[in-house]
């Protein structure tokens, strides 16, 4: 008796879900046709023009996008601006200041290699500037440097660290001097410093690289060798004794040092036609004062008025403490043109 009851219960559970199940399937039907009955009034109620326009935003947005196919072998890329400043106050002019002009050039180009698990990047950093005194006999450099960093890579596994090994130099185009006043006369006078490859900086070194992105990477390399080299002219002068000079001793030409250095590269946009690039280079020593890290911290923001016109903001501080004591500050400002190829 019980089987039965069971059996009957089942029996009458069955026929209650399926008297619902088919309830929701003649609604679901109903709601199908009354939706196709509208959409062909809508359809029949619209020209065939806007119909298309609508077919073929509908097709785009459901077509899969093709992956963008990446680029195998050598790409160059080439940016080149030039900034000018001028600022003029008359004689009756009670504020203070001094007449000036001031220019500045800078170019950098890329030509990088890429192909399967192998890159290749090379970048060449001419900056150069001038700004004339008014009564001033001389005029003087406002930024001067020549740069070539290369990096060779090999991707590790499917990861975003690769084996690496980077080479850098760093000068500058023309002479420095020291600026002094006369004290008998009040003439300035000046004292020639630095000139092309003196000093002159030359980094190699293997390692590892992090790299996301073309524009946000970071290299570490624990076992570096640095070479400075200088004009012994520098290094015979009586004001300057063992290592005063860039660290090299007297009458000699080249430092060499041991040591591990960073790499840091970022570069983004912060709003619409502005973009921010931070650059930092961290040095350390092995063989003498480890602690004294030196330090290269650049920043440049970009503003993008139109295609050919720009205006640009760039601070830089270094701290060498073979060269001074303390922090070595730059900052340039500036409207100017921009081109790039």
């Amino acid at each position: 008796m019980r089987v039965f009851f069971l059996i009957i219960s089942l029996f009458f559970l069955i026929t209650k879900t399926s008297g619902q199940e088919e309830k929701k399937t003649k609604n679901l039907d109903s709601i199908q046709v009354n939706l196709k009955r509208s959409l062909d009034s809508i359809l029949k109620n619209t020209t065939n023009d806007l119909n298309i326009i609508v077919l073929k935003q509908k097709l785009k947005e459901i077509t899969p996008k093709k992956p963008k196919e990446e680029h195998i072998g050598w790409k160059d890329k080439a940016n080149f601006s030039m900034l000018f400043n001028q600022s003029a106050f008359n004689f009756d002019w009670q504020g203070g200041g001094t007449s000036n002009v001031a220019g500045n050039t800078t170019l950098n180009y890329e030509f990088n290699y890429k192909k399967n698990s192998l890159t290749w990047d090379n970048k060449i950093i001419a900056d150069y500037g001038l700004t004339f005194l008014k009564d001033e006999d001389f005029a003087r450099k406002t930024s001067d440097r020549v740069e070539f960093n290369s990096r060779l890579g090999q991707k590790i596994g499917k990861s975003l660290w690769n084996y690496s090994l980077f080479t850098n130099f760093r000068s500058q185009f023309d002479k420095g001097y020291r600026f002094t006043k006369d004290p008998d006369t009040e003439e300035t006078i000046r004292t020639e410093e630095t000139h092309f490859f003196s000093p002159a900086f030359v980094q190699i070194g293997p390692g590892l690289l992090w790299k996301k992105r073309d524009n946000l990477h970071l290299n570490i390399a624990p076992v570096t060798s640095r070479m400075i080299f200088v004009d012994k002219e520098f290094t015979n002068i009586p004001d300057y004794k063992d290592g005063d000079y860039f660290g090299v001793d007297t009458g000699e030409s080249s430092r060499f040092e041991f040591g591990g250095s960073l790499a840091a590269y970022a570069k983004y946009n912060v709003a619409k036609n502005i973009s921010l690039e931070q650059i930092l280079n961290l040095y350390s020593n092995y063989i003498e004062d480890p602690e004294n890290i030196d330090i290269d911290y650049t920043l440049n923001v970009n503003l993008q008025v139109n295609k050919y016109i720009t205006g640009s903001f760039a601070f830089q501080s270094i701290y060498d403490d073979n060269a001074t004591s303390g922090f070595q500050i730059r900052e340039v400002i500036g409207l100017g043109l921009k081109h790039e190829f």
